[in-house]
């Protein structure tokens, strides 16, 4: 555990409780998953926590951000409730998305909060366009945009890299390398594969973190931010984590070894702050407990609100698809 950061002991309990929180909700969605309750695509962020928490900490309620598929971490951390969150996921209309958007569309725009985007890279560009705006508008905020090591490969990376140090635009571009993409491991989608390299070539201030380490995240996400406020251009941050569960409920998993993940299981970024807050502020057992208590009744909360949240009737189903007729 990172000692490189100094934190209060309350800091240290909220990050464990953010981290905490992400993981019970996950599993519960993979459970309500099995069960038929959420349908369509599922991708779980189950190991990758210490990331999403450890940056949103220290982002302003004017900041945006932007997310991925496997964006359900994200959305909790930025504050978006998980009744909202799981009744989207339920395709009810109590969801952040009006239960149009499901898993893979979380929106929130009063927590600037601009998806959830489902095709990879696709968010790249929108993050451009809004850092630009912040820009020209003369706007103290940030635009931070998460994704994977796997959109890398696609042309918007480089398109939107390219522009953002061209305009330098205060924009926090976070790969978040899990290593695999979708199924492919790295080392055969980048003819080179120090991810880190990339940003260099593009003149753009970047940094490489522990992943897996949430007090070390927030460390260079802390530098990282301080730059981009101090000087307006923007920086390239990559957090080498892991998800411990398939690419997405359909996957079958079979291009990675199971020792390999129970491998990486040991470096889990949860019960890692836990040692650390132990260490360092005598965090008991009890305390742990009542953080669990806490996450269980938040997440089955979730579940009881979207079990009694509402199904679009069929008569609105055309809208926000065509334009009002006059």
């Amino acid at each position: 555990m990172s000692q490189s950061l100094q934190i209060t002991r309350e800091k240290g309990v909220f990050l464990l409780l953010q981290m905490m929180r992400i993981r019970r909700f996950e599993e519960k969605a993979a459970e309500m998953y099995t069960k038929a309750k959420i349908r369509g695509f599922l991708h779980l962020y189950i190991g990758e926590e210490a990331v999403a928490v450890g940056i949103t900490d220290l982002l302003g309620p004017e900041d945006n951000i932007l997310a991925t598929y496997r964006e359900h971490g994200h959305a909790l951390a930025r504050g978006i409730s998980a009744n909202q969150i799981m009744a989207e996921m339920y395709g009810k209309v109590e969801g952040c998305s009006k239960g149009r958007g499901g898993s893979m569309h979380l929106f929130d725009a009063k927590k600037k909060f601009y998806g959830g985007n489902a095709i990879v890279a696709s968010h790249l560009p929108v993050a451009v366009g809004l850092a630009l705006a912040s820009k020209k508008q003369e706007k103290a905020d940030l635009t931070a945009c998460f994704f994977g090591e796997g959109a890398m490969a696609e042309g918007e990376f480089h398109e939107a890299m390219n522009l953002a140090a061209l305009w330098q635009l205060p924009l926090l571009m976070v790969c978040e390398n899990n290593r695999y993409a979708m199924g492919t491991a790295v080392q055969y989608t980048h003819s080179n594969p120090d991810i880190e390299a990339k940003g260099k070539v593009y003149g753009i201030e970047s940094a490489t973190v522990d992943g897996m380490d949430v007090l070390s995240v927030r460390s260079a996400a802390e530098k990282a931010i301080e730059y981009i406020r101090l000087t307006g251009k923007p920086f390239f941050m990559v957090c080498n984590t892991y998800r411990f569960k398939a690419h997405s409920m359909f996957d079958a998993e079979l291009y990675r070894d199971k020792m390999e993940v129970e491998t990486w299981k040991k470096l889990d970024p949860i019960p890692k702050m836990q040692q650390y807050l132990l260490e360092n502020f005598q965090f008991i057992e009890s305390e742990l407990k009542d953080l669990e208590s806490a996450c269980d009744q938040e997440v089955q909360q979730a579940v009881d609100f979207a079990e009694a949240g509402s199904w679009e009737p069929v008569e609105n189903l055309q809208n926000y698809v065509y334009s009002p007729k006059e």
